[in-house]
Order: structure tokens, then C-alpha cells, then sequence
């Protein structure tokens, strides 16, 4: 059985609660560069995970606050996949990901650290994108950093419309 270990996200389980909820609070705020939303939709937006399990790991995120997929709308269901296969097209675009793994966690149980409001995690993988480094020293290797990221996935996006 293959693990997908992500010890450097301790940080983020340890670290303070944030205030509100971010898939609220950051999309407010109007910052997209700096809160790392990469794409808007017309009910879901998509933003760059700042704990990532690889370089380019996305969340595709519904507009409104809600943890349980059964209350979106149809419309908000579409569009909140059309945002997935953008993610997927646009990682390809960007950053040359060979496949995905995509996933929602539906409450604590089932692993989601936001539990409030869904989202779908869209994170690109490459072969052989594991080495010895989180095997040996609990050091995952995310070789470009954050902003980059940003400004490619962004300019990928735009391409698509």
C-alpha cells in the first residue's frame, strides 16, 4: 500500500486556530495574490493550499459556507466541479502534472481539517515525486515557492477564460 506522508503539515495542525472561516475571510478581503486565489468562478473560486501535500496542491471551494455537499444547489455542484477541471487543466498548463489525486474530506472523521466548509482538494502528482527526503529526515521538498506557484497557475487560468 503507497502512503502520502505529510509530516511539514504539522505546522499547520498545531499551529492557532484562524479566525472565521478562511474560505470566507480570504476571498472577502479582496486580496487574491496574497490569499493565493488563483481563479473565480460564479459560486466556487480556487486557491492554492498553503500547507501543500505537492507544489500546485489546490482547493476547489464553493462560494457558500457549508460543510455538507447535500446542500449545494445543482448549479453550485456544476460549478464547483467546473472548478476542479480547471484546476486540472490549468496544473497541466502550468506545471506539467502527469495525474492527480483529488479528494473531499466530508467531517473530522473522515480526516477534513475544516470541517465547515467543503472544499476539494486537487493535488498534482508526478513519477516519482517521492525521494528520501520525508522518508529519512520528516522533511517534505516543495521546490518552488508559493508566489511562483501563484503567478503560473494565475496566467494559466487567465488563458483558459
Amino acid at each position: 500500500m503507497e502512503q502520502l506522508w505529510a509530516p511539514w503539515r504539522l505546522a499547520y495542525i498545531k499551529g492557532p486556530e484562524p479566525e472565521g472561516c478562511i474560505f470566507c475571510t480570504k476571498p472577502a478581503e479582496g486580496r487574491d495574490e496574497e490569499n493565493l486565489i488563483v481563479w473565480r468562478g460564479g459560486s466556487a473560486f480556487v486557491m492554492l493550499n498553503r500547507y501543500p501535500y505537492n507544489s500546485g496542491h489546490v482547493m476547489a471551494v464553493p462560494v457558500r459556507h457549508t460543510g455538507d455537499l447535500e446542500d449545494l444547489s445543482p448549479a453550485e455542484v456544476q460549478d464547483l466541479w467546473e472548478a476542479v477541471r480547471r484546476s486540472v487543466r490549468a496544473l497541466r498548463r502550468a506545471l506539467g502534472a502527469q495525474a492527480f489525486n483529488i479528494g473531499v474530506n466530508l467531517g473530522r472523521a473522515a480526516g477534513a481539517g475544516i470541517t465547515d466548509h467543503l472544499h476539494v482538494h486537487v493535488v498534482p502528482r508526478w513519477a516519482g515525486d517521492t525521494n528520501f527526503m520525508p522518508v529519512l529526515a520528516d522533511v517534505k521538498v516543495i521546490p518552488q515557492h508559493l508566489q511562483d506557484t501563484y503567478r503560473q497557475l494565475r496566467e494559466a487560468f487567465q488563458q483558459e477564460g
